[in-house]
């Protein structure tokens, strides 16, 4: 990580849902291939302990997936595509309490019609609610020369 991330620019709004629909088809993967893994395990879930599992499951897979990436370089591939970095307020590495409680907030922000990740439009600095609470920013990364 660069040690003037504190200094870099925030990533614009566009840049950050570019990067969410990116981000969007590989999660669709990462579920399917862990989809595959469990289902024979699990059975054809017409039970609703089946189901429940299933979901926990899947939420517990996606929430290694991001947060592996996050605490790891900052960035998952489509981050890393789009040139943004995920970082503390301070510029810092996420420490896993914020990954834990970015991933949930901005799951309940999804499913409340996405109203965490609008709320970018009328935030004073232009961070999602998830970021805005979790501590953390999307910042751009500069181009390599």
């Amino acid at each position: 990580m660069q040690d003037n991330a504190i200094d870099l620019a925030p990533a614009p709004f566009l840049v950050r849902i570019a990067a969410m629909i990116y981000e969007s088809l590989l999660v669709v993967a990462v579920v399917f291939v862990a989809s595959f893994i469990i289902i024979p395990v699990v059975g054809e879930m017409h039970a609703p302990w089946q189901r429940h599992l299933f979901q926990a499951y899947i939420a517990g897979i996606l929430f290694a997936y991001f947060s592996a990436f996050w605490l790891r370089s900052g960035q998952t591939l489509a981050m890393k595509t789009w040139r943004i970095r995920l970082v503390s307020r301070n510029g810092d590495r996420l420490r896993f309490k914020q990954a834990v409680l970015r991933f949930v907030l901005a799951f309940f922000g999804l499913l409340l019609a996405g109203s965490g990740f609008w709320w970018a439009l009328i935030d004073r600095d232009g961070l999602f609610l998830h970021d805005r609470i979790a501590g953390t920013r999307l910042v751009r990364v500069p181009r390599k020369v």
